[in-house]
């Protein structure tokens, strides 16, 4: 494990409480935590929402590794959609069967 030399270095708290952490980090997300009063841990963090959650999941890793798997097993091919249509007898057209009031 490479353990870097700790950086200090003095930043100014704004009349408006901001402090600049510099444009390397600019538009990352971090995480603030104040260890105690005066003594803050700033990281960078990749936020997830709940929504999305699942996508990180082992199911949704094991669907996506099987659908990447199929994908290139199954290049993509030159398809005419018009004979696919007639193929279906009905043109791709379900005649609606009307109903009586």
């Amino acid at each position: 494990m490479n353990i870097l030399e700790p950086k200090t270095s003095v930043k100014v708290v704004g009349a408006n409480g901001q402090i600049s952490l510099g444009k390397e980090f600019a538009g990352r997300q971090v995480l603030v935590e104040e260890r105690e009063p005066g003594v803050w841990l700033i990281r960078t963090a990749v936020v997830v929402p709940e929504n999305e959650l699942w996508l990180h999941g082992p199911k949704a890793n094991d669907d996506l590794r099987r659908a990447l798997l199929w994908a290139q097993r199954n290049p993509p091919a030159e398809s005419d959609p018009d004979a696919t249509l007639r193929t279906l007898g009905d043109g791709g057209k379900r005649k609606r069967k009307s109903r009586s009031a």
